[in-house]
């Protein structure tokens, strides 16, 4: 089984300029575009599959505070002002729900971390708060899990991946953003030492600026330019279950499980303890970059080594601007979902919540993650080639600060005030 998702239609050909090229159509990118579009800025975005094609639409559709980084909170909470006026911005509900996110702790050094968590944001007044196990039975009953307490943030909340996007998309291009799928960028062009336009599959467009919103592929599209950006791909493989009564509305995180209401009825279920980590050359190139990671996250990766590898060798790591690129290649990252992990899920959430006995699923799907070694994306402008910034690396968490990372990406454009102070987000950190 493969995600569904929203399906939209855009414009088939290019034009000859603009002011904003904007390279990815998921998440990030296309809120980039309704900023920019609204400040009557022309900005084209080019996708080289189908808008939200990849992880933006296969993520868990969690809207969070909670477990941030300090340094990363203010974004989530400039986004949750932007998601709770989504609808009213772009005419339609796309599922947003503040139902609030509950992490449960099932040994001592669970509940420390998160208890040392709340302590590290306390200067951000956060409504995040310790429950006791009878205060975890209350808001989420009929549970036989043996929980010590768990972390709660009643403000956190929940959206749709499947048609959020593709919504945003819509209204950006009602705003006088140009959309155009299945058009690959290439390379870049430039004139005097500074940006001049894209080179894509169409043809040249001319323009002043490029912001690249490329996910998993920003890495291969900048190191064929010579410049490093630091990310490796995880695997997170996902269910849907059909409508079915549950416990809670509230979104639970368990050591090996999670889950959360989906608006069609049903849960999206995901194994949280486990991610697949085929080794691909990135691994082997970066790897030491990540030893803190994998000293501290070793049990989560399910790690293999066999034709990813070779999938990835073959594929084209340098080419010329007028040759066809490796994203005319593979137009959608689209990874098989591990049926195991996706039944250890249901085990494990069954063990701990037995109504999820009566779950059959009805979708199943699974999404590459782009990660960098400090789990923080890249929101920044690129100095070695003015004219570009960069907005990746979101290592899973991109779905749920997208509005306001796209936004604060359209403000580094614009030279308007930022949403957020950008620091943490710099390139030059690596």
């Amino acid at each position: 089984m493969t995600k569904t998702v929203e399906t939209i239609k855009t414009q088939d050909t290019i034009p000859a300029s603009t002011h904003v090229v904007i390279i990815g159509g998921g998440i990030i990118g296309i809120t980039a575009a309704l900023a920019l579009a609204e400040r009557n800025i022309p900005v084209v975005l080019l996708e080289k599959g189908h808008i939200a094609g990849e992880q933006s639409s296969r993520n868990l559709g969690w809207i969070r505070k909670t477990n941030r980084h300090f340094h990363d909170v203010p974004l989530a909470i400039a986004a949750d002002k932007l998601w709770a006026e989504m609808p009213k911005r772009i005419g339609r509900d796309v599922g947003y729900r503040q139902a609030g996110i509950l992490f449960l702790a099932q040994t001592e050094t669970q509940l420390a971390m998160h208890e040392a968590w709340v302590q590290s944001v306390e200067s951000l007044s956060l409504d995040s708060k310790m429950l006791s196990t009878r205060e975890i039975d209350q808001k989420v009953p009929g549970g036989q899990g043996k929980w010590l307490g768990g972390v709660y943030t009643a403000s956190d909340g929940r959206a749709e991946p499947a048609i959020t996007a593709t919504a945003i998309a819509k209204a950006a291009m009602n705003k006088g953003a140009i959309l155009v799928q299945n058009c690959a960028v290439r390379s870049l062009s430039t004139s005097g030492g500074k940006i001049s336009g894209v080179m894509t599959e169409q043809g040249e467009i001319r323009c002043d600026q490029v912001l690249l919103a490329g996910g998993a592929w920003s890495r291969r599209f900048l190191g064929n330019l010579g410049i490093s950006l630091p990310t490796l791909p995880l695997i997170c493989s996902v269910l849907r279950t059909k409508p079915m009564q549950g416990p809670t509305d509230i979104a639970v995180g368990g050591p090996d499980f999670s889950f959360r209401k989906h608006q069609e009825g049903g849960f999206i279920i995901t194994q949280r303890g486990a991610l697949d980590a085929p080794i691909t050359l990135d691994h082997v190139l970066l790897g030491h970059r990540y030893l803190e990671q994998l000293r501290t996250q070793r049990s989560f990766l399910r790690i293999s080594f066999g034709h990813e590898f070779i999938k990835d060798l073959k594929l084209s790591r340098r080419w010329k601007a007028q040759s066809p690129s490796p994203f005319e290649t593979i137009r959608t990252l689209n990874p098989h979902a591990n049926p195991k992990l996706n039944q250890e899920a249901l085990t494990n959430l069954r063990n701990a919540w037995p109504i999820f006995e009566q779950a059959e699923i009805d979708e199943a799907w699974a999404g590459v993650i782009d990660v960098t070694p400090d789990s923080l994306p890249v929101i920044d402008k690129i100095s070695q080639i003015p004219g570009l910034t960069i907005a990746s690396g979101f290592s899973g968490h991109g779905f749920g600060t997208g509005p306001a990372a796209g936004q604060l990406a359209a403000d580094l454009i614009s030279n308007s005030h930022p949403i957020i102070d950008p620091k943490p987000y710099a390139f030059d950190r690596f």
